[in-house]
């Protein structure tokens, strides 16, 4: 029996390592062809990032000044990936109707009358909910139930959103007049935050030239959503060493007040959840994928501590009236990793 088992789990091993190696060639060629289109992020992390979050199966939340290509990046993952793509431009008056959809009332030639749903852009395989805390609480909840249940509820009846299933949401960090911040609960669906920042000199250089003149380039599909699943339930099948999950749940349960960590309990008001590990344990394996290895290190650990924690801690009055940032105490808990 026990020779049996090896056999199984030699071949179950191989077949892994086969689906991982197909994996990588395909993923090289996702990174070149958004490497066509979107110039400069790829030093800064961004599009690794936001590809992560994809691959993982979750969600991503961009953090940026206007005009650093959030809105073209995502459209071109959409095209790349091969997914159904919508955007939602979220302003003070959207409702959630606008986003779910409605039903209305039909009339026959019979005169008979009945309800028909008429599907909103939430049915769609990638969501890009534009400038998303510029619409109502009200409104913003309405993506909370479809980004954990991947279904929504319209008149008692649920409804299944497409698959795969991705949200990917942009907030202006600089204009916070007249907007409503998203809630902790709403924030904590995002599998990371991802802050885009200014291109480098070079890469802007790139930018005037290639995007100025009569023709841009574009995008092509690499694959479809059939595949971006296949590759999605092959990260969850990665090996992950004893090592490395004592790491995510050190760093996870040191960013958390009363867990022994003196800065922590000073500088933290409240900390990151078990999500938190979850979302260190999957985009772990991506990263490891991402770089072409087949098991996650704790230098993956590290490296996404602070894209998936800083938005689901929050600081004291005392930390923030000293001028100190969440990244600030991510950054300590890192080098304490580190040793």
């Amino acid at each position: 029996m026990s020779v049996m088992r090896g056999a199984t789990e030699l071949a179950d091993e191989k077949a892994i390592v086969a689906a991982a190696e197909a994996a990588l060639g395909e993923i090289a060629l996702v990174r070149a062809e958004i490497g066509k289109v979107i110039f400069g992020q790829e030093s800064v992390s961004v599009v690794e990032q936001t590809l992560l979050a994809v691959l993982s199966g979750g969600h991503a939340l961009l953090v940026g000044v206007p005009g650093l290509a959030k809105t073209k990046l995502v459209a071109t993952l959409g095209t790349v990936l091969g997914l159904d793509n919508s955007r939602i431009q979220f302003t003070p008056d959207l409702m959630p109707s606008d986003i779910l959809g409605s039903e209305v009332m039909d009339q026959d030639v019979s005169g008979h009358r009945s309800f028909r749903f008429i599907p909103g852009p939430i049915f769609t395989q990638l969501l890009m909910a534009d400038e998303i805390n510029r619409a109502s609480p009200r409104t913003q909840s309405a993506l909370l139930q479809a980004m954990q249940e991947y279904h929504i509820t319209i008149a008692g009846d649920r409804k299944d959103l497409p698959q795969p299933f991705h949200v990917l949401a942009t907030q202006n960090p600089l204009e916070q007049e007249g907007t409503y911040p998203l809630p902790e609960a709403q924030l904590d669906r995002f599998l990371m935050q991802v802050d885009v920042g200014y291109p480098e000199l070079a890469a802007e250089r790139q930018i005037l030239l290639e995007t100025t003149g009569l023709a841009e380039t574009e995008a092509r599909p690499v694959i479809d959503a059939g595949r971006l699943q296949q590759v999605q339930g092959l990260i969850r099948q990665m090996p992950v060493g004893e090592k490395v999950v004592d790491a995510i749940l050190a760093l996870v349960r040191s960013a958390r007040p009363g867990n022994g960590n003196a800065a922590t309990d000073k500088n933290v008001a409240w900390g990151p959840g078990p999500r938190a590990g979850q979302a260190l344990m999957l985009c772990a394996r991506a990263r490891a994928l991402y770089d072409g290895r087949l098991a996650p290190s704790i230098d993956d650990v590290l490296a996404l501590a602070e894209p998936v924690l800083q938005h689901r801690m929050a600081l004291t009055f005392a930390a923030r009236a000293e001028g100190m940032s969440v990244r600030d105490v991510i950054a300590d808990l890192v080098k304490q990793a580190k040793g």
